[in-house]
């Protein structure tokens, strides 16, 4: 089912670094994924993704988790490329991307199907037991911390679950290599491709 033309221009909206066919994308993966279990994302931002994955965990009768601390990643950070100095908070002179998000999934009106889960995403998932019928990795793109995230949470897919991961780039003049080794990692372990557009790359287990 397609987004309806609001819900898109909420999305598009949104601050992020998605485009539109990855977005559509990442819609069809959640409705696949939806009957099999929940729905979770780990790096929220100002919700562009989550406006994706939660109308199509709302189509599915699921929901979608959406783990950040809202900080912001390191390349979010001051003196980064990717930095907005409009999502830093004046009063702590750090990011805070948590009102964005929360204004995105409320004009979205998808405040019933996605939950935001704040916090950092080792400690959330230290305590979380429900399998899953998507992961999706777009927190920190540093090798290290993509590996850690997808460590923590891969476990968590169901049989027949999907993964995704964004900002995959399998030349490194394209991009950082973070999310590509993550994506090799997930090929060993056992995870099948199953398709490809732009940066987002998708698994099944």
């Amino acid at each position: 089912m397609a987004i309806d033309p609001l819900t898109l221009e909420v999305a598009r909206a949104a601050k992020g670094f998605m485009p539109d066919d990855e977005g559509f994308a990442l819609h069809e993966v959640g409705l696949s994924a939806g009957n099999v279990g929940p729905l979770l994302e780990i790096g929220s931002y100002c919700g562009k993704s989550a406006v994706y994955l939660g109308t199509a965990a709302r189509e599915c009768g699921t929901v979608l988790f959406s783990v950040d601390h809202h900080h912001g990643s390191e390349e979010n950070q001051s003196g980064w490329e990717h930095h907005d100095a409009e999502l830093v908070d004046a009063r702590t002179g750090r990011m805070d991307t948590l009102p964005f998000f929360r204004k995105t999934i409320q004009d979205a009106g998808l405040e019933g199907a996605v939950v935001g889960v704040l916090g950092n995403s080792a400690t959330v998932g230290a305590h979380w037991s429900t399998p899953l019928g998507l992961l999706f990795i777009d927190g920190g793109h540093a090798e290290d911390v993509a590996m850690t995230d997808y460590k923590i949470w891969a476990g968590f897919v169901a049989s027949g679950g999907m993964l995704a991961i964004h900002d995959v780039f399998k030349d490194a003049a394209d991009g950082g290599q973070g999310p590509f080794r993550v994506w090799q990692r997930a090929v060993e372990d056992g995870f099948m491709p199953v398709g490809e557009k732009g940066s987002l790359c998708t698994l099944q287990r």
